[in-house]
Parts: C-alpha cells; sequence; structure tokens
C-alpha cells in the first residue's frame, strides 16, 4: 500500500512545494515510485515540475467529479515520479465543497476508488487549513511540516498541530505528525539558530537533515525542474538528497 503523506503548514512561503517536489525527485531517483498531488490552486509544484494541465487531467476533476486519483497522474521528466496536476479551477473549490455530501473525504475516496501503484504519495497542501488542506489531512498517514527558519513561522504551529489533532480525533484516527522540516536555513544569522532551537525543543521529531537559503533551489522551479536536475551539486541538492536518505531511514524504522 502506499504511504501518504501531507505537506502542511498555513503559512506560505516556507518551502512546502520545494519540499514536495525536491524531495519526491529524490525518492524517485533512488528507485522508489512516488506520486505528488499538487492541492494548491497556485499550481506551483505542476509548473516546478514543468507539467501543462488541464480541467480534465487536474486534481479538481478528483475532488469536485469523483475521478481516481490513480486514472489523473501524469509522468514528469523525473523517471518514476508522477503527479496530480492542479490547475486555476481549485480556488473555487473551496466554496464548492461546501455543500457535498462527506465534503472531508473527497480526495480520500479517491485515492481509494483505484489505488495508485506508487510507494509514496506526497500531497502538496494550500497555505491555509481550509478544506482543501482537511482533504489532504483525512487522506494521509502523516504529515510533515516545513517550517522556515524565521521567527514568524513559528507563529501558527501551535494551530496547525491543533488542526492535525482534531483531524486525527474525528476524521482520521491513523493521521500523525511524523515530523518537521527546516527550510531556508543561514547560518550566518543568529534568528536563524534560535528557531532551529525553538523547533527542535518543541518538537523532537524535528528532522536532522535542514535545507539552506539557495538561490539555485528558487531558480529551479522557474525551469520547470527538480533541484537533481537543475543543479545537482549545490548545496540545496546536498541538502534534499539527504533529507530523501533521513526520510528512507525514519519510514524503514517505522513500518519494521
Amino acid at each position: 500500500m502506499s504511504l501518504i503523506i501531507a505537506l502542511a503548514n498555513q503559512k506560505g512561503g516556507v518551502g512546502k512545494t520545494t519540499t514536495a517536489i525536491n524531495l519526491g525527485a529524490y525518492l524517485a531517483s533512488a528507485g522508489h515510485r512516488t506520486l505528488l498531488i499538487d492541492l494548491d490552486a497556485q499550481s506551483n509544484a505542476t509548473s516546478g515540475l514543468g507539467v501543462e494541465a488541464d480541467y480534465e487531467q487536474s486534481v479538481y476533476a478528483a475532488l469536485l467529479d469523483g475521478l481516481p486519483i490513480a486514472g489523473l497522474a501524469q509522468p514528469t521528466a523525473v523517471d518514476l515520479l508522477d503527479i496530480v496536476p492542479a490547475t486555476r479551477d481549485l480556488a473555487g473549490a473551496e466554496v464548492e465543497l461546501v455543500p457535498l455530501m462527506a465534503r472531508e473525504f473527497r480526495l480520500r475516496r479517491s485515492l481509494q476508488a483505484d489505488p495508485v501503484p506508487h510507494e509514496f504519495v506526497f500531497v502538496d497542501c494550500p497555505p491555509s487549513l481550509g478544506l482543501l488542506t482537511v482533504n489532504a489531512l483525512a487522506a494521509a498517514d502523516e504529515v510533515l511540516v516545513p517550517v522556515q527558519c524565521e521567527y514568524l513561522a513559528l507563529e501558527g504551529l501551535t494551530q496547525l498541530v491543533g488542526t492535525v489533532e482534531l483531524v486525527r480525533q474525528n476524521l482520521n484516527q491513523r493521521l500523525w505528525l511524523s515530523g518537521l522540516v527546516l527550510t531556508m536555513f543561514d547560518g550566518r544569522t543568529n534568528l536563524s539558530q534560535q528557531v532551529e532551537e525553538e523547533v527542535r525543543r518543541h518538537f523532537p521529531q524535528t528532522y536532522d537533515t535542514v535545507i539552506p537559503r539557495s538561490v539555485r533551489l528558487s531558480e529551479a522551479p522557474s525551469h520547470g525542474m527538480p533541484i537533481l536536475r537543475y543543479d545537482p551539486g549545490s548545496r540545496g541538492a546536498i541538502a534534499y538528497r539527504a533529507l530523501a536518505d533521513e526520510f528512507l531511514t525514519r519510514t524503514a524504522r517505522v513500518t519494521t
């Protein structure tokens, strides 16, 4: 069965999409068939992998029309990495889902309708705790939280953890917060180091690997490439490769 991981944080600009793209790409390059579901109307994960989408072949069709996710997956330029893309239509989904029966379970049902042949499924959530993110949490096995190494990024973590717990109690009993990933770390500043210390003190499940602030990581999506194809020797690429190794080690430990 697939392991479904929701990447969530209600704050924007913390590296959710960058982490989804690059962690997925490195897992695929290691031989693990991986699927990325773009659940953000900005569709940055879609464009960041150089994929063009239309309504009929998007996650919107899964949520609103009930089409199976398995039939919507499209290949990317990275072998073994597929994506269910997002389109701008997704911007209205929060409102359109409200009157539907079992609206929190639309993504879960789409995944269960025809199980995907992927070992790992990453869901890139929008920067909010609305119905789209709740759908991701209701479908996921675990939550991975990217946290930017700036003071304001700490605000809202308590709310996110509370939301995860509410979903676990009421919608998805198997859901758990598997880890936090520190992103945009600048070792030259005291602030980044202080944020890292604070996060690790409150969340011992934080990953050892820290993702540095990197111009090359910022440039890669504009070329429709993950960092392993854009600049595999850069600091950001080395960090995401290490994160993928740590992710696999943790996953193996949990499943044995």
